[in-house]
């Protein structure tokens, strides 16, 4: 909750093999940028905060985690976070190609949550199922194109738990 602390010892595991790589707008380029070897693979769980302040170009451009993982989608969960202080999981189903991971790197004490207690650098996170940002400009990218013969249906779930 707001004003406990930040989140860098939330323990992440994402089930993604690739990302889309930003621009210094944090656009993504077009390109699927394989995690494997960099501070992006979460494929095994790994501290949020173990390697967010590592020189790596796309850590510095989004000030940390702002990206989108390409899911490998094998049917089962595609993304968890662990808090190890609290007993805290939650895990996160979807049939989106994507996940967007983003680790409060504008939060700068503005803003304010329940109780007035203000969001702190770094004190959250969201992970956001989604196609792939910027796919109408980026012919490699799924198509997000909808047409009356095809409604959008979408499934995602979010379940929470303890440990």
């Amino acid at each position: 909750g707001a004003g406990v602390g930040d989140i860098l010892d939330h323990e992440a595991v994402i089930r993604a093999s690739a990302f889309t790589p930003v621009d210094s707008t944090l656009i993504p380029t077009g390109e699927l940028r394989p995690v494997e070897g960099t501070p992006f693979d979460f494929r095994t769980p790994h501290l949020i905060g173990e390697r967010i302040g590592e020189t790596y170009d796309q850590l510095i451009l989004g000030g940390g985690y702002d990206h989108n993982y390409v899911l490998d989608n094998l049917e089962e969960v595609d993304a968890e976070v662990y808090d190890p202080s609290t007993g805290r999981v939650i895990q996160v189903i979807t049939d989106q190609p994507g996940v967007q991971l983003y680790t409060g790197n504008f939060l700068d004490g503005t803003q304010t949550g329940r109780g007035g207690k203000v969001y702190q650098y770094r004190s959250g996170f969201c992970l956001e199922t989604q196609h792939y940002p910027d796919s109408p400009n980026q012919a490699s990218f799924p198509t997000v194109v909808l047409t009356p013969e095809e409604p959008f249906l979408s499934s995602t779930t979010f379940r929470f738990s303890v440990r």
